[in-house]
């Protein structure tokens, strides 16, 4: 039997209002979310050298990634980082997130399960993204040590894995319960 969330009918609910247009985001904010958010990828990739020496060789190739409404093109440099891409670059690869909740995408990334991706386009960029996601990862402690410290960082860095092993634990806890709750 599939375990549902509890929380699927409010999703449902809020799914069917849609929010009004004067609370969606400016242009100019989203515009500034995504270039933090490719600098944030490019700190990240800069960290391993195998990460950019294998986009190095995909650069110029323009990836759309999509997720309902929301929408980010990405061209590769020829340093072998991100770069915005502008709104008239032809993409090469588009990655569509087929889930539309996020709860259950937030439920997936707390139990370590990648989200089903809609892939359309060149095959040996969406191999090198793919394998930059199975292998490129932030290390956090490590950029906390050069601001606080070495032993501030790490017991900082222990601490947030204690919370995220405590919260994966209730999280399975809560759908337990209702899986144990839905079949009787």
């Amino acid at each position: 039997m599939a375990t549902q969330s509890p929380f699927l009918w409010l999703e449902g609910l809020l799914q069917n209002f849609p929010p009004p247009p004067s609370l969606q985001p400016p242009v100019w904010a989203l515009d500034e979310v995504q270039r933090r958010i490719i600098l944030l990828l490019n700190h990240v990739l800069q960290q391993e050298n195998e990460a950019s020496s294998r986009l190095v060789k995909q650069k110029g190739r323009v990836v759309w990634l999509q997720w309902r409404s929301f929408t980010m093109k990405l061209t590769v440099t020829p340093a072998g980082l991100l770069d915005s891409a502008g709104p008239q670059a032809k993409p090469d690869l588009l990655l569509t997130l087929t889930e539309a909740s996020p709860w259950l995408l937030t439920q997936a990334a707390w139990s370590g399960v990648k989200p089903t991706v809609r892939i359309e386009g060149d095959v040996q960029l969406a191999a090198e993204l793919n394998w930059l996601v199975d292998h490129v990862r932030w290390d956090l402690e490590e950029d906390l040590s050069r601001l606080l410290g070495d032993v501030p960082a790490h017991t900082l860095g222990q601490a947030v894995r204690n919370a995220v092993l405590a919260l994966r634990q209730f999280v399975g806890k809560v759908a337990n319960a209702a899986v144990t709750k839905a079949q009787t």
